[in-house]
């Protein structure tokens, strides 16, 4: 089996906090420059020359946008690797040196304002995917923090829910930890996830963070540290980890013939896609008494060379698929590259991610906690919302974002409506019996244990046996409409469009269409504004419009969402009848669209092939 051992860095022991480090170039002078806090607007006096003055402007300008766009909603992502058509690399290794300082800076304070007193000894786990440019960003991170001065402990290969959990489990029990990945992104990507004590940050911290890494960035605008003074502690803390995740499964099982074997009999297939995941299968399953032959991509390997690792993949689920089948499996598991997302295959070779997987996790979660309400993004289909009440369970819609739809159930809890699962279709999801964290290895750690009882049971249909009566949508579309304008006013402008969308309906300009809503979960207008006395803020806009008609009633749903990733509007349409999301498609160009002038700000050509194919 493949070694989970990382190769080490090496760091030289000079110390680069006392040396003003390589000068950059001054093309002028300057004796007073401003550089307000997330400001667009640079000031200068008393320079030689004006000509000078107003390029240099723009160009710290530039570079300051530049950081803030690596901000992708709670997390930071950017290109760190030439190679990706159309895209330049500006997740440099000076950038991500700059957010980590900003970042520990960010949890000193937090600290000291909780204790109210100066902290010492801030302690910051780093962890990373395989992806090649994770030893070079890794530096620049640590370096970063030290800069800030926290105390680095490296994790070296991990997975995002390990990060998280370092800030918990004893003897570790770090003050907060940075995850480096792009999760399923092409091996040119990668990125940073923040966590602290309390969970993942929040787009508006994440906001702050990077907006004070871009005034750092652009006061020094220089290269990242090589050397530190104090290198990193090297620490192996995914063996605690999947110790803790293998009592879980022991003591939930409580097997009556083999207590420390639960697993013992069963064949599991584990897909790791090449990512973070391998160890569920050696460090796990295997010690636990299963038969994992036939896993696989289990080795790390950045480049990603088999498929894309993304339980939404299709080949991804296809060769998992096929495994089961030709080993007669009980189980097949894909992992994201970082491991926060999950799918599985039944022993009937029968995939399930997306709505699926949801209503999997529903089914045992209401078997645990009758009538609780699951919180899911607003793309989940009509038929989950029937599988879910059928069950006694409530089904909360929210805004798309695995960050939106985890705080979702968290602040639900808080105002004493109990809510114990929060998932995502992309795979994301959170239990409340795990500190609210969305661990793909979590969720398939619950579907072994529920496996596991129903064979002790007598059952030998399967966990896709749970999930038998729920219908899926006749038909389902996902569009695309690119926003017309320059990066850094395209939010904007993707704003007006959405708002501009909510207002036609509310209008009645759009006839059979209105703004859903859950109502028991005070969430209204779309299921995007909370009704209730704090709402949570908006990182991005989106509605979805439930579509009915005289003769059925209603058949359909539009959802459309602003992209946090890219300039663009995503088009989700679902439908239970024939020809359904074609009409809805045909409705949203000819009565919204066109009749707006919205066509002039957004590129419909994907509406427009759609809504006029046969």
């Amino acid at each position: 089996m493949a070694s989970t051992t990382t190769p080490s860095i090496s760091l030289q022991s000079n110390s680069f906090l006392s040396s003003p480090g390589p000068k950059c170039p001054k093309p002028f002078q300057v004796t007073g420059l401003k550089l307000p806090f997330l400001s667009h607007s640079i000031k200068f006096t008393h320079v030689k020359s004006s000509v000078t003055d107003k390029y240099n402007e723009v160009v710290v300008d530039e570079e300051m946008d530049r950081i803030r766009r690596l901000q992708n909603g709670s997390d930071v992502r950017g290109v760190a690797l030439e190679g990706e058509k159309g895209r330049t690399v500006d997740l440099t290794p000076s950038a991500v040196e700059a957010i980590a300082e900003s970042f520990g800076e960010w949890v000193i304070r937090s600290l000291e304002n909780e204790r109210g007193r100066p902290v010492e000894d801030v302690k910051v786990s780093l962890g990373k995917d395989p992806r090649v440019s994770g030893p070079s960003l890794s530096v620049a991170v640590s370096a970063g923090l030290a800069r800030a001065g926290c105390m680095v402990f490296d994790m070296g290969l991990a997975t995002t829910p390990a990060c998280f959990m370092s800030t918990l489990l004893p003897p570790f029990a770090y003050d907060a930890s940075i995850m480096m990945t792009a999760s399923h992104l092409p091996y040119t990507r990668n990125g940073l996830k923040f966590f602290t004590k309390n969970g993942g940050l929040t787009s508006p911290e994440v906001e702050e963070i990077c907006g004070e890494a871009a005034r750092k960035y652009a006061n020094r605008l220089t290269k990242v540290s090589t050397v530190l003074r104090n290198p990193p502690t090297r620490v192996d803390f995914m063996s605690a980890y999947a110790k803790h995740l293998r009592d879980i499964i022991k003591e939930r099982v409580n097997h009556p013939l083999h207590y420390e074997t639960p697993l013992k009999g069963f064949q599991i297939i584990v897909n790791a896609g090449n990512g973070s995941g391998g160890f569920f299968t050696w460090d796990v399953l295997d010690k636990l008494g299963a038969d994992t032959f036939g896993s696989l991509h289990l080795n790390p390997d950045g480049m990603f060379p088999n498929h894309i690792p993304n339980p939404e993949d299709k080949t991804a689920m296809a060769l998992t698929r096929a495994a089961v089948l030709e080993n007669n499996a009980d189980l097949g598991v894909v992992f994201d590259t970082d491991v926060d997302r999950s799918g599985v295959v039944d022993n009937k070779g029968n995939p399930i991610n997306g709505d699926k997987l949801i209503a999997l996790m529903s089914a045992i979660v209401l078997k645990e906690h009758p009538g609780t309400t699951i919180v899911t993004d607003a793309r989940t289909s009509m038929a989950l919302t029937k599988f879910i009440t059928d069950r006694g369970g409530n089904h909360c819609l929210y805004r798309v974002g695995y960050r939106n739809v985890i705080d979702k159930g968290v602040h639900l809890n808080e105002d004493g409506i109990e809510t114990h699962l929060m998932m995502e279709t992309s795979g994301h999801g959170a239990l409340k019996e795990n500190f609210f964290l969305d661990d793909g290895a979590y969720m398939v750690v619950k579907i072994i244990i529920q496996m596991v009882r129903m064979k002790l049971e007598g059952s030998d249909e399967g966990i896709g046996s749970l999930i038998k009566d729920l219908e899926e949508p006749l038909e389902s579309i996902e569009l695309r409409m690119n926003i017309i304008s320059e990066p850094r006013y395209a939010k904007a402008k993707g704003s007006e469009a959405i708002e501009e969308f909510r207002k036609y309906i509310e209008e009645g300009r759009l006839q059979g269409w209105e703004l859903d809503s859950c109502g028991d979960c005070w969430v209204s207008e779309g299921c995007l504004v909370d009704s209730n006395e704090s709402p949570a803020a908006i990182d991005a806009r989106m509605y979805r419009a439930k579509v009915t008609d005289e003769e059925h009633g209603q058949y359909g749903w539009i959802h459309l969402r602003q992209s946090i990733h890219n300039p663009n509007i995503a088009v989700n349409v679902q439908s239970m009848v024939p020809g359904g999301c074609r009409s809805i498609t045909k409705s949203l160009r000819d009565k919204f669209l066109l009749a707006s002038g919205m066509d002039k700000v957004l590129d419909i050509s994907q509406i427009e092939k759609y809504a006029e194919s046969s």
